[in-house]
């Protein structure tokens, strides 16, 4: 686990090379179709013959969710381990991981009635607003979700105005199922801040000149799709979206698209400073593989 650019999905075929591992990616954009450059998906090539689960399964119309996630994480745990493998999971999303591992609160079914009432009043006051709202509700939400995040900001108002609970209260009944195997929580790390921020920027920059905005044209022409799928809402998809449908400008377009990745890599390393996994390495360094190799080498055994 670890942020945006720092080299997981390489570093995750190199080990499942090594260990006998299946790969499950642990990403909620890889899980569609015909987003290929903009998620870093790894090619077929780069994938050297192993496995890899939840990656294409979804058409760009569809949402996945976390519980969903969750249940098929399990049963692809048993199915791998079946076939006398090691699940590898791989990726960014972190409340996946938290989710995976922790279990998930019963949270109220989606409600398009309060949903259209919230949309409503944030297209007249705007999302800033309602994420204040949010945090007179339930401030721990408030300090995990950023204010420009309005898909998380509407599901948490749209759960209180349904069960009068906060979303975080509903998480803390959420409680940890009891599991036939262990974790081991291999976290890897940026190694400053401006060193990420330049990997950040510049596959960026690749990405479109590999093709992101041709994924995007391609969205756009389905004629299905708008602003409100999970799908255009992917970081740099969004800012692509804008772009071509001319709301911004190109330089803007770029410049939205490093910010809001950069973002991302932010609300990643918030989480990970939680995680008390005693496996931390700094992406990118000397003979990373040999050192992880090492340090599980005692639970291989």
């Amino acid at each position: 686990m670890g942020p945006t650019a720092t080299g997981k999905s390489e570093l995750g075929v190199k080990l499942a090379l090594d260990l006998g591992c299946e790969i499950v990616s642990v990403d909620s954009a890889m899980v569609y179709r015909g987003m290929d450059i903009g998620t870093a998906k790894p090619s077929l090539a780069d994938r050297c013959g192993i496995p890899h689960h939840l990656i294409d399964i979804l058409d760009q119309a569809e949402s996945f969710s976390t519980g969903r996630f969750r249940r098929e994480a399990l049963i692809l745990i048993d199915q791998i381990r079946d076939r006398g493998k090691i699940p590898l999971f791989v990726g960014g999303t972190m409340l996946y991981f938290r989710a995976l591992q922790h279990g998930l609160a019963a949270l109220p079914a989606a409600n398009n009635e309060i949903r259209q009432k919230i949309d409503g009043e944030a297209q007249i006051l705007g999302w800033s607003v309602m994420h204040n709202r949010l945090s007179e509700i339930d401030p721990s939400a408030a300090r995990r979700i950023h204010r420009n995040d309005p898909q998380r900001i509407q599901r948490a108002l749209e759960i209180y105005l349904v069960s009068g609970k906060s979303l975080s209260d509903h998480c803390a009944e959420a409680s940890q199922e009891d599991a036939a195997f262990r974790w081991l929580n291999l976290v890897l790390k940026p190694n400053s801040r401006s060193e990420l921020h330049g990997h950040i920027e510049s596959r960026f920059i690749k990405m479109l000149d590999d093709g992101m905005i041709d994924e995007v044209q391609m969205m756009i022409k389905r004629g299905d799709l708008n602003d409100g799928n999970p799908s255009v809402r992917a970081v740099g998809y969004r800012q692509i979206w804008m772009y071509l449908h001319g709301i911004i400008d190109r330089t803007e377009m770029e410049k939205r698209g490093i910010i809001a990745t950069r973002q991302l890599a932010k609300r990643q390393l918030t989480w990970l400073r939680k995680e008390s996994s005693p496996y931390v390495y700094r992406s990118g360094g000397a003979n990373l593989q040999k050192f992880i190799l090492e340090d599980l080498e005692p639970f291989l055994r």
